[in-house]
């Protein structure tokens, strides 16, 4: 059986971006998530077949994972603390390229790596594309310390969320789900969001917050793959 046409769209999206913005000598920062799985044998096929040199900065241990096993070199902030290139995934993306990511629950090291490079790319599908963000009913994921959950959780309905709850493993676990961190993901939702820039500030003004899903004014290309089988290219 084929790929559905998301997949198909998010493999043409991440191959492209890899094809264009990837050079030789390059420190690239991975993002986590399905998305990233097609960018990081993307990345890899280049390398082989182009004999290119190029240092990868994982965001988690899955990505790590997957791209060893695909023979690409790994290193850190600590050695490279400007990557010269960032590709990542979205949950949501608006019109102004400001994002809702942490799905995967990776937000925090993705949110770090995404920063500190000089280029930040985001691979989507165009199921992926909103008016606002929070529409449809997707939350905003928050990293937040154990320690702090029950302040966490009252204050976010304080600032207006209708509804917010610590993310529960899937099946085969029982339990929280856990960050690589050690941290737990509470999932907030607030709809439509007006002011995401606001929204993040106010969300990590709350003590115990690590981090929110709210990427705001980050994103400098976006690749969206189409059900057409088009990939757009987009910038702020």
């Amino acid at each position: 059986m084929g790929l559905s046409w998301r997949e198909e769209a998010k493999r043409a999206a991440a191959s492209r971006a890899v094809l264009e913005l990837v050079e030789d000598g390059m420190v690239v920062g991975l993002g986590s998530g399905s998305t990233m799985a097609y960018a990081i044998r993307a990345l890899a096929e280049r390398a082989r077949s182009e004999g290119l040199e190029v240092l990868c900065i994982p965001t988690s241990y899955q990505v790590f994972f997957l791209a060893v096993r695909s023979g690409l070199k790994i290193t850190s902030l600590e050695e490279h603390p400007e990557p010269d290139l960032a590709i990542d995934g979205a949950d949501q993306v608006d019109k102004d390229l400001n994002l809702i990511k942490g799905g995967g629950a990776a937000l925090t090291r993705e949110k770090i790596v995404d920063y500190a490079a000089k280029k930040l790319a985001i691979v989507v599908d165009e199921s992926k594309l909103v008016g606002r963000l929070g529409e449809g009913g997707s939350p905003v994921p928050l990293e937040v310390l154990p320690f702090s959950t029950p302040l966490v959780l009252r204050e976010l309905k304080h600032i207006g969320a209708s509804r917010a709850e610590v993310r529960e493993a899937g099946p085969g676990k029982v339990g929280p789900v856990i960050t690589d961190n050690g941290n737990l993901i509470v999932d907030a939702y607030f709809g439509p969001i007006e002011d995401p820039g606001g929204l993040d500030k106010a969300i990590r003004a709350i003590p115990g917050v690590v981090e929110t899903g709210l990427f705001v004014g980050m994103t400098d290309v976006l690749y969206v793959g189409t059900k057409s089988g088009r990939v757009e290219k987009l910038t702020p």
